[in-house]
């Protein structure tokens, strides 16, 4: 009688790899703690713990009852929480609104006043935000301002053409005048491979001691005045009030707002952009692809001088209306901070914009109401600046993931049941 074969077990079976679509992805909160908008709020926010810190010391009634803490803590605590609640009140009612005005335009006014300040802040950081996602780093953004400035100045005060004219003959002046600066060091840059910090810091001393000289010519200032104080701006070139004249609230404000939408279109949705993105992430690779790398690099800062060049157009055209030697203020080097700020975001970069105007606009107040220093907001801009250059820090005093950490988590965790599998697979092949 013959033996029946018995069938061999049967081999086992690799699992099988999770399907592209279906695998699993991490949960809104950890999306939210590994996004860089969180990062960036919470810099923010330790920046202003930075400055209650420093807002604290600065308090005289503070630092007196800080001497007998032991004795009566209460003293101290309820100095603290007075010092630091009329500080931060005060600098909502002078940059956001002010509940204790008498009337509803003075109530109002400091919001007006926040979209004034932040005008040329968010025209110049969008011209920074776009040299940032092209991979240059444009710190001529203050020189741009004051050629902007010049041009756009010059000839509002000199042509005499109807209302709606020569305010756009002075707005396109501006942009022309900061796009012509910033094309010198992309044309180095391109052609010769000469750093842009290093040129853009060097023309932005050329162009203050050009606007202080034309500031001593007749063409800027008229004959038989030695006051380095230009010619008004004629009326009809004049950025018109939207709120009327008791607020100063100008047309820039619709400016800046165009020129975001306009970069939002320009980063994403134009061929040029998709150019510009590529060779700012690796320039190796878009040449690589057939990017003409230099081209790029000129356009990049046509493009951000022009922008940075039509900030000068808020000062000049909507509230000073004549030239100065400071009329750049240190609008070029804040949007630097603005830019980075707003990760390099048209929407960050207009919030990062506000932001800062409501540090500037109610800086006054504060320290009009408590006495404290208006240092203090320049502390918590150079601040912010700190924490946002450092991520890791943040990062790290939050214990907050790092961008991406889960994928690297998982694929760690998946590695050795993928190459047990694998053993497991090839061992049942050779017994079979």
């Amino acid at each position: 009688m013959s033996e029946k074969a018995t069938p061999a077990p049967a081999a086992p079976t690799a699992p099988a790899a999770p399907d592209q679509g279906t695998r699993a992805r991490p949960g809104i909160a950890r999306q939210v703690a590994e996004s860089n908008g969180l990062m960036g709020l919470l810099a923010v926010v330790t920046a202003m713990l930075v400055g209650s810190v420093l807002i604290l010391i600065a308090d005289p009634h503070v630092r007196s009852t800080a001497t007998y803490f032991l004795a009566r803590p209460t003293d101290f605590l309820g100095a603290v929480g007075s010092s630091l609640t009329q500080a931060y009140t005060s600098l909502l009612r002078g940059g956001v609104f002010d509940w204790q005005a008498s009337t509803s335009a003075r109530m109002w006014r400091p919001i007006t006043e926040t979209f004034t300040v932040a005008t040329p802040l968010i025209l110049a950081g969008l011209g920074m935000a776009v040299a940032f996602r092209g991979g240059l780093f444009n710190v001529g953004g203050q020189g741009q301002i004051v050629l902007g400035a010049m041009l756009g100045g010059y000839i509002g005060f000199t042509f005499h053409l109807p209302a709606g004219l020569g305010l756009l003959a002075a707005v396109l002046g501006t942009a022309v005048g900061g796009m012509l600066w910033g094309l010198i060091p992309g044309l180095l840059k391109a052609l010769t491979g000469a750093s842009e910090v290093i040129t853009t810091i060097m023309l932005n001393s050329i162009a203050t001691f050009l606007l202080a000289h034309a500031l001593t010519t007749d063409a800027f200032i008229g004959e038989g005045n030695a006051n380095p104080k230009s010619l008004p701006i004629m009326v009809g070139a004049q950025y018109p009030r939207l709120l009327g004249q008791s607020f100063r609230l100008h047309l820039g404000i619709v400016v800046a707002l165009a020129a975001a939408v306009f970069v939002w279109w320009l980063l994403e949705r134009s061929e040029i952009g998709f150019q510009l993105r590529a060779t700012g992430l690796n320039p190796d690779a878009a040449r690589t692809a057939g990017i003409s790398v230099p081209r790029v690099t000129v356009i990049v800062m046509l493009i951000s001088g022009a922008l940075c060049g039509l900030a000068a157009s808020g000062p000049v055209l909507g509230t000073q209306h004549y030239l100065t030697t400071s009329i750049a203020g240190s609008v070029g080097f804040d949007a630097m901070t603005v830019a980075l700020l707003g990760r390099s975001k048209p929407l960050g970069t207009v919030l990062a914009g506000l932001l800062f105007g409501v540090l500037t606009a109610g800086g006054t107040t504060m320290q009009a109401a408590t006495g404290t220093p208006i240092d203090i907001v320049l502390v918590l801009q150079s601040t912010i600046v700190l924490f946002i250059a450092a991520p890791p820090l943040v990062r790290a005093i939050y214990h907050l993931p790092a961008p991406g950490s889960w994928k690297r988590s998982r694929r760690e965790a998946m590695g050795p049941a993928t190459a047990g599998a694998g053993a497991a697979s090839t061992t049942a092949t050779q017994e079979a």
